[in-house]
């Protein structure tokens, strides 16, 4: 029966995120169970393309990627793929409308890290962003307010600071891997081979500016979504805590993370503040 297979799928996306990252799967598991498996779904697609591009280096990374690239292009159209996770994707694509140049916008971004190492230019790592965080975030808007399109717009502009903000936390706190393992160089104008303080508080200032403007929209957001969506900000500002207390050099030569203990931690405190409206 297809309601096996599409169940399979399902099951798929939400055992990726659970494996990949604990954090994010925590937020997750605080969105209403009316919205929460569509955002698995989506993390599952996005999670795939960029493993292909970031850790698959035995294999021909760009024939595996194109390969990935047309298995979705064929199951947007035919609304079917025995990609599971492709098949569970392409649901809630269908279900909330998602406009497609939110996913060649991402696929554009994931495309350019199998070849491109440096971002020179303000606009290049901008366009980057936008499509490897920004329209992710938006992907999921159109979850959170259920395709309602007035609601999506009004939010939008926050929702893409706040992928921003995400995505930038992970560039800092990935300098050392990225840097070295991938010898990509994100941060424009930045010299990573003498990072030194006044660099480092420059992009946490920029950070910090789009988490403001993010934490706006968070507060707007449906009741369904919005503790879980607070909760990953929540995580992600203890993290950029961490990165402004660590020492330039220090953030070269090490990966910084927030303790599963301390996530549970965080957890139980963003609750106190989300019922007593503290937000």
């Amino acid at each position: 029966m297809k309601s096996i297979f599409d169940n399979v799928s399902k099951e798929c996306s939400k055992l990726v995120t659970n494996a990949y990252s604990t954090s994010f799967s925590m937020a997750t598991k605080m969105l209403s169970d009316s919205i929460r498996q569509d955002i698995y779904n989506i993390y599952g697609f996005v999670r795939f393309a960029d493993e292909i591009v970031d850790t698959f280096h035995d294999y021909d990374k760009e024939t595996l990627f194109k390969h990935f690239e047309d298995d979705l292009e064929r199951a947007l159209r035919d609304k079917i793929s025995l990609n599971p996770i492709l098949n569970a994707f392409q649901e809630t694509y269908h279900k909330y409308n998602i406009d497609k140049h939110l996913v060649d916008a991402f696929m554009n971004s994931m495309r350019l890290d199998l070849h491109k190492k440096d971002y020179l230019s303000e606009e290049e790592y901008r366009n980057y962003i936008y499509g490897s965080a920004d329209v992710v975030g938006l992907m999921c808007l159109k979850v959170f307010v259920k395709g309602d399109n007035t609601k999506y717009n009004e939010l939008k502009d926050s929702a893409m600071r706040l992928g921003s903000a995400f995505q930038k936390v992970n560039f800092l706190r990935d300098l050392k891997a990225d840097f070295e393992d991938l010898s990509r160089t994100y941060f424009p104008n930045t010299d990573l081979n003498h990072l030194d303080e006044a660099s480092k508080q420059a992009i946490i200032t920029d950070i910090e500016n789009d988490f403001a403007e993010g934490l706006k929209g968070i507060k707007r957001l449906p009741l369904e979504a919005r503790f879980g969506v607070f909760m990953a900000y929540r995580y992600y500002s203890k993290l950029l805590e961490k990165l402004k207390k660590t020492p330039a050099l220090e953030i070269k030569s090490t990966r910084i993370r927030v303790p599963n203990y301390k996530k549970v931690e965080l957890l139980t405190r963003s609750y106190v503040k989300y019922q007593l409206n503290l937000l």
